[in-house]
């Protein structure tokens, strides 16, 4: 349902008229955390609208303190109000006329200060929002390199980033979605190094939402902009660290930043991007290139190791005779295939234990999974000694990607090609992953091809994946993001 327009009623001269709103419309008396202390100033009322909890108290007390100190010094009735402005010592003091947009700032932690007399009346940013700290994500941990991460503020992530890039053209435009929730929701780009064609319609999207609130952040503003449907591939690239925000940011994305969230979108992406992590560009471009292609291989392990020995288990003759040793040795009542999908469903069930397990916990439970439940499994015929040797070699190529969207989607397309090799054997095993390339080849993200550079071809930028080239020799931003200077070194 589309969002409730506004009637911006405008603010009455009679401050009991406004109070009567604001008693109304938010619960101003009824709600503990909303309050309204009264002054009077040069023989004025003065109104001041609180939200606890969201303000900073010190702020509030010293902005009092100055006001009331008016009565001392002053003695222009007449001038109340730009007496008043002139004394709130703050740098954010913004006029305003209407009480609907009165309310928003008002439950946005800013205070709002209205006159008697006066059809308009100031508010002022003292917000202090609760939240941690910056520190390590735990999802992007790195030997070594920057610990701070992002939090649940806005305000601090968009000053963690500004940090990084101090560019007089990085541009923070800031919306609010949601009719009832009011979310900030951030557009961070460079202006002249960024596509203003992505920049407008990541704008346009973001601005057609209509939603009550978006209590789940950043991933409902992801279904909104990409329009993903059920595909499992993740069409956005997520991070909580603000040096590979920046980093993209100077090679022309769009970051798309949302309080509440301590997470970051970055667009538009590719399947490349989601395979790549910070560690490689914390070593020197030989350890760097040696991770990534350890990471490569845990990825492709993770997706065609279980329908490749489940093929050979079942077709025996296409191994060569020195591998002939590849597959169970002994027969169990249960089928192989039937095996593997409890023992990778298993998997599954360690892993969302290890979420909701507390960590003191967690790794009592790891060994009771891997000791008492694999062995047991094992002595009383369950499984077979290699079914739980590849399942577990394939969860660690899944753990091995960075990215933690990307790693359950690989998931679901292996178990996808033990069942096409399951029924139809080694036809299955190709067709499967034909079908599986040619789905990732139709996806597109934000109009970006999502196999590129390896589909469409681009030579020197596939090379950029396969190796990682050292800073000095990177002078050109890729060109999938359409940047509008694409020499990344000044010349």
């Amino acid at each position: 349902m589309a969002a409730k327009q506004k009637n911006h009623i405008p603010i009455s001269e009679k401050l009991s008229d406004n109070e009567n709103f604001f008693k109304e419309k938010i619960g101003v008396g009824t709600s503990f955390d909303l309050g309204i202390r009264k002054l009077k100033v040069l023989n004025k009322e003065v109104h001041i609208y609180y939200c606890n909890g969201l303000c900073d108290t010190q702020f509030i007390i010293e902005l009092l303190k100055e006001i009331v100190d008016i009565n001392d010094h002053e003695r222009q009735r007449a001038q109340a109000k730009q007496i008043i402005e002139n004394r709130l010592v703050h740098q954010q003091v913004t006029p305003v006329e209407n009480l609907d947009e009165a309310v928003d700032k008002l439950l946005s932690g800013l205070i709002v200060i209205l006159m008697e007399g006066e059809s308009s009346g100031f508010v002022v940013d003292v917000r202090s929002y609760p939240g941690r700290q910056p520190q390590e994500p735990d999802t992007e941990k790195v030997v070594r390199g920057a610990r701070d991460g992002y939090v649940e503020n806005i305000i601090v992530n968009t000053a963690l980033t500004r940090r990084r890039i101090r560019d007089e053209r990085l541009r923070y435009e800031i919306i609010q979605v949601g009719e009832r929730s009011k979310t900030d929701i951030c557009i961070a780009y460079i202006k002249d190094v960024a596509d203003p064609g992505l920049v407008e319609l990541i704008r346009k999207e973001l601005k057609a939402i209509k939603i009550d609130g978006l209590t789940m952040a950043d991933k409902t503003i992801e279904e909104f902009l990409v329009k993903q449907g059920y595909n499992p591939y993740p069409l956005v690239r997520y991070t909580e660290r603000p040096d590979v925000a920046a980093t993209h940011l100077l090679e022309g994305h769009v970051i798309i930043m949302v309080d509440t969230s301590p997470s970051v979108i970055i667009t538009p992406t590719t399947f490349f991007h989601h395979v790549q992590h910070a560690e490689e560009y914390r070593q020197s471009p030989a350890i760097g290139t040696f991770v990534r292609w350890v990471r490569f291989i845990g990825i492709f392990v993770s997706i065609f190791l279980l329908p490749l020995w489940y093929l050979f288990v079942i077709e025996p003759s296409l191994l060569p005779e020195k591998l002939s040793y590849i597959g169970p040795n002994e027969k169990t009542n249960i089928p192989t295939i039937v095996q593997l999908f409890i023992a990778d469903i298993g998997v599954e069930f360690l892993r969302m234990a290890a979420i909701h397990t507390p960590t003191p916990l967690s790794t009592a439970m790891g060994l009771i999974a891997a000791v008492l439940i694999g062995e047991i499994a094992i002595n009383v015929g369950l499984f077979v000694p290699e079914v739980i040797l590849y399942i577990s070699v394939s969860a660690i190529g899944s753990f091995a990607t960075p990215s933690y969207e990307l790693s359950i989607a690989n998931k679901i397309a292996r178990l996808f090609l033990l069942l096409a090799v399951a029924f139809f054997k080694v036809p299955g095993f190709v067709i499967g992953v034909t079908i599986y390339i040619l789905l990732l080849i139709q996806i597109r993200s934000l109009n970006t091809p999502y196999l590129w550079p390896f589909i469409p071809f681009n030579p020197s930028a596939f090379l950029q994946i396969l190796v990682r080239r050292s800073v000095p020799g990177s002078k050109v931003r890729p060109s999938i993001v359409h940047p509008q200077n694409r020499q990344k070194q000044p010349t």
